[in-house]
């Protein structure tokens, strides 16, 4: 008998594929929402050769709302030592991270700024891929996170919290062709190619019509 797939985030260093970190939801979510917003060329409404054409990939964002407890493992505390002197924090740590950059790289970057470099780039995060089964894995960018916790031990350690996670897909138009995310998206947008042509093609009788 085969086992649950979980879905979750992985980080992979962008110029080696690395893997950084990877972050597996604990239950997963009943429900994920997804909107794709059209990029048309055809916005301006007298220019009717741009009314089929598209200008790059649709806008994808995602929506999700994941639940983390420690209430099982609290029921083993001998075996889980980490649930019993911290709670859930260390997972909601992980999933905080998403959206942080690190000490280290905050304060290498006031390191520079004190000694008058004129020109500090922004800290750079690794690619972030969100993982929902092999016929899903899209580079994105961690755009809500929202956690509400909701109940706590006695040292006031969370044990039980909803977290809300928006993400939007990174495209090519994002990353471009030769980055890795960018790679991946392509063989993303493949493979829904692929599961589309699964879903074949009806005949036309069948919405009622016998010639267009």
């Amino acid at each position: 008998m085969s086992s649950l797939v979980k879905g979750g985030i992985a980080q992979v260093d962008p110029s080696t594929g690395a893997t950084v970190r990877v972050i597996a939801l604990q239950y997963n979510p009943d429900s994920l929402t997804r909107s794709l917003q059209v990029q048309a060329s055809g916005e301006d409404e007298t220019d009717r050769s741009q009314a089929l054409r598209l200008r790059g990939p649709a806008v994808e964002t995602l929506r999700l709302e994941a639940e983390v407890d420690a209430t099982d493992r609290l029921e083993h505390p001998d075996q889980n030592p980490d649930a019993v002197s911290a709670g859930i924090h260390p997972q909601l740590a992980a999933i905080e991270l998403l959206v942080q950059p690190t000490a280290q790289a905050l304060a290498t970057n006031d390191a520079l700024a004190r000694t008058g470099v004129l020109e500090i780039l922004p800290v750079q995060a690794p690619l972030t891929l969100f993982v929902w089964g092999r016929n899903r894995v899209v580079p994105v960018r961690v755009t809500e996170l929202s956690i509400t916790e909701e109940a706590f031990d006695g040292a006031l350690n969370p044990i039980r919290a909803q977290v809300t996670l928006g993400m939007r897909v990174l495209s090519t138009d994002d990353l471009g062709f030769a980055h890795r995310g960018g790679t991946l998206f392509l063989g993303h947008l493949r493979g829904r190619e692929a599961m589309a042509r699964r879903a074949g093609s009806v005949a036309l009788s069948t919405l009622g019509l016998e010639v267009l």
